[in-house]
């Protein structure tokens, strides 16, 4: 449970682009546990159904929260593909959530208990860098893999930088 920190200096193995998406909930209610416990478990439920299922592309995720009433995670994906086809497969969970919420909203059922949110950005190769110093894997480093910096470079400079073998290729 408790993972050893990786001694030294080390950066994220990514290669090519990095898509990171950033999906959560705010509790507007406290009160109102029937509306926003819900939600919460069925976070957990994705989660679990993703890490059954290592083909759809998650890569890993880290549970954060940002203040008492607003909790989420932020995921790394395979490809913004992948990430597409998670969301409208009629099979996860994640397409009958949102047809109940959606249901919900059309007939005006929707009290405002809960509030959801995402955000999906794709970081192109060379718009990204990492530095892990004295820490466990996390992050980017856990979903793609953790090198010793001195493969990227020992600046932020230098890690933005650096190109796979694939783009420097391309580059030619």
């Amino acid at each position: 449970m408790f993972a050893k920190p990786v001694r030294g200096s080390t950066t994220a193995a990514a290669e090519d682009d990095v898509v990171v998406l950033l999906i959560g909930m705010r509790i507007n209610h406290f009160w109102a546990v029937h509306q926003w416990l819900p939600v919460m478990l069925s976070m957990f439920r994705m989660l679990g159904e993703l890490g059954r299922d290592h083909d759809r592309g998650l890569l890993g995720h880290v549970l954060l929260t940002a203040s008492p009433r607003t909790y989420y995670v932020v995921q790394y994906w395979q490809s913004k593909e992948k990430l597409y086809a998670f969301a409208t497969s009629p099979d996860m969970f994640h397409h009958r959530a949102w047809a109940v919420i959606n249901r919900k909203k059309r007939q005006g059922k929707a009290r405002g208990h809960v509030g959801l949110w995402h955000e999906t950005y794709i970081a192109p190769e060379g718009s990204y860098e990492s530095i892990y110093f004295d820490m466990p894997v996390f992050g980017l480093a856990k979903a793609h893999g953790q090198v010793p910096i001195e493969r990227r470079g020992r600046s932020a400079k230098d890690r933005f930088a650096h190109r796979s073998a694939g783009a420097a290729g391309e580059a030619g």
